[in-house]
């Protein structure tokens, strides 16, 4: 069959510091869905521009969507254009319409959801369609049948990471994600493992991606990275795993792989402070093979907060963590949350004072946000707080609820103040005045297009293209 992905533009915080990386969500499912006999084609609207030459360059069998809660409005509009004029059988996946997927199917412009990881889910619905077998049979799906609702049986979690194939990447316009740098290198994606057994109060992805945490081998996980080296050229790598450093052996293990084969790269990943803690000699391989820096979750300085996240941290321990990077020459990315039930101005300024302690090379204040598929919003659903339902605001940059003493309008200027509190001292201002400069001269030019790309879905395949360059601005996210 003739199957084409796409993409949405991206619509939250990172598009806004223009941080590009290849969705490797879809390369995976393309992968598995070529070495099956089908015919794939990936349009990624972060970096193409060409969306309707490409619906209409062949007739398409299917037509399959991605995206998280704040691209589910301009994901909807890319389902309504291609059903209204070309009428194609539309999939779409992503925790969102997971989640909503009464919501999504009564729009009218999607025929199946697929539920939690796509790649044999997707294969098996193609074999379905295509051999015309009973589709109630293919299990993590829901789609509509004379009105009514079918959500079949939940497909079983790939438990071998191995056995899958690496991302397409031959699919995606991979010279166009350089823009993005990491200490001055181009900087791609990779994806060791999935699941995640914590559960956080904020956050969906256990529900999405399993409380069964899998892992990929570590010799595995270097042969992608050799493999990208040499067919892209990319030397410095984001793993992109909700939980890189879960395993301490593990990752001493991939480190030690990567020393062993002399990769000249370097790398950063998503951890949890409690992981960092009692495993020095973890973090000092990890230094040794090229880490420069770790994303960690510290979220608050309050301890009534932390335990509202379900973090199982202190205060005490982020800065510990934090030292401990430090002492090997390892850089922080703090992620800090503000806007919780019982927090207060009072409070939230106290986490800005400690993340300002902490110092970390660079920092996160987000919103707290009820993302759908968390128990944050069901608890805020069942209070009444959640003040609309606009999706594309859903991003963490946006007060999208009231709390207990904080109206939406009063978190939102406490997040604004929070960044310029941290940044605008004069040993940061000094260091970071020539990228926002830089980012401003180039900030029009990358409003323009977006809002190109935004006319172009909107207005449907009949839209006229006129080209607009590409913004030459680079993010280096280390800055």
């Amino acid at each position: 069959m003739n199957v084409l992905l796409i993409n949405p533009p991206a619509q939250g915080v990172y598009d806004t510091i223009d941080i590009k990386l290849p969705p490797l969500g879809l390369a995976y499912i393309a992968a598995v869905l070529r070495e099956n006999g089908h015919n794939v084609k990936i349009v990624d609207l972060n970096v193409d521009d060409d969306l309707w030459g490409v619906v209409k360059e062949r007739k398409w069998d299917v037509v399959g969507l991605s995206g998280d809660t704040s691209r589910y409005p301009i994901s909807m509009e890319i389902a309504k254009q291609i059903k209204k004029n070309f009428g194609y059988t539309i999939l779409t996946g992503g925790p969102h319409v997971t989640f909503f997927e009464k919501e999504t199917l009564n729009t009218g412009f999607v025929d199946f959801i697929i539920r939690g990881e796509g790649e044999y889910i997707t294969l098996h619905l193609l074999d379905a369609l295509q051999h015309h077998t009973p589709l109630e049979n293919v299990r993590g799906i829901t789609f509509k049948r004379n009105g009514k609702f079918i959500k079949t049986l939940q497909a079983p979690i790939i438990k071998d990471l191995d056995s899958l194939p690496y991302p397409a990447r031959d699919l995606l316009p991979m010279e166009k994600y350089k823009v993005t740098l990491f200490y001055g290198r181009p900087i791609t994606s990779i994806l060791t493992s999935r699941g995640c057994p914590f559960n956080c109060y904020f956050c969906s992805s256990s529900q999405f991606s399993n409380l069964i945490w899998r892992r990929r081998s570590p010799k595995n996980i270097v042969d992608e990275i050799q493999y990208v080296i040499k067919k892209y050229d990319y030397h410095a790598f984001a793993f992109v795993d909700d939980n890189f450093t879960l395993n301490p052996k593990r990752v001493i293990e991939i480190a030690k792989e990567i020393v062993k084969r002399k990769l000249d790269i370097i790398w950063w990943a998503f951890s949890r402070v409690d992981e960092l803690l009692g495993h020095e000699d973890m973090i000092n391989w990890m230094a040794k093979s090229g880490c420069r820096m770790v994303f960690l979750g510290i979220e608050s300085v309050s301890k009534k907060v932390l335990d509202e996240y379900n973090k199982g941290i202190t205060a005490n321990d982020s800065l510990k963590a934090v030292r401990l990077l430090k002492k090997y020459s390892i850089d922080t990315w703090g992620s800090f949350i503000i806007g919780a039930f019982d927090e207060t101005r009072e409070m939230i300024k106290n986490t800005v004072r400690f993340a300002k302690m902490l110092d970390p090379k660079n920092v996160q204040f987000s919103i707290l946000t009820p993302f759908p598929g968390t128990r944050l919003y069901e608890d805020a659903e069942r209070m009444g707080i959640i003040q609309h339902k606009n999706w594309r605001y859903y991003d963490g940059a946006h007060a999208v609820m009231r709390t207990k003493y904080l109206k939406p309008e009063e978190i939102q200027r406490l997040l604004n103040e929070a960044y310029i509190s941290f940044y605008i001292r004069p040993h940061r201002l000094i260091r970071i005045l020539p990228t926002i400069i830089r980012y401003l001269r180039e900030l029009r030019g990358k409003r323009l297009r977006e809002k190109r790309i935004e006319e172009m879905i909107l207005r449907g395949p009949n839209y006229e293209k006129n080209v607009v360059q590409r913004p030459h601005y680079i993010h280096n996210f280390n800055k």
